[in-house]
């Protein structure tokens, strides 16, 4: 599994089932239902991406069989 270093983010807002997230000079929207319950305006979060080999080499395998019964002659 490749991980990138945390990155940390600051909640500004929640507009809807959305926390508005500043990181740097940018914000962006990030659902509500991916964070902790008890996250509030104000608090600093971490994130952290990794890249899932295996589930993607599944992944892809499975839409790589779909497509040959779609398209099967």
């Amino acid at each position: 599994m490749s991980k990138t270093a945390p990155k940390r983010c600051i909640i500004d807002r929640f507009e809807g089932e959305f926390a508005v997230i500043e990181y740097g000079r940018q914000t962006f929207d990030f659902p509500k239902a991916l964070l902790p319950a008890e996250v509030k305006e104000g608090d600093v979060v971490s994130f952290q991406a990794a890249i899932e080999k295996g589930e993607t080499e599944d992944l892809k395998k499975k839409i790589d069989d779909l497509t040959k019964k779609l398209f099967k002659d």
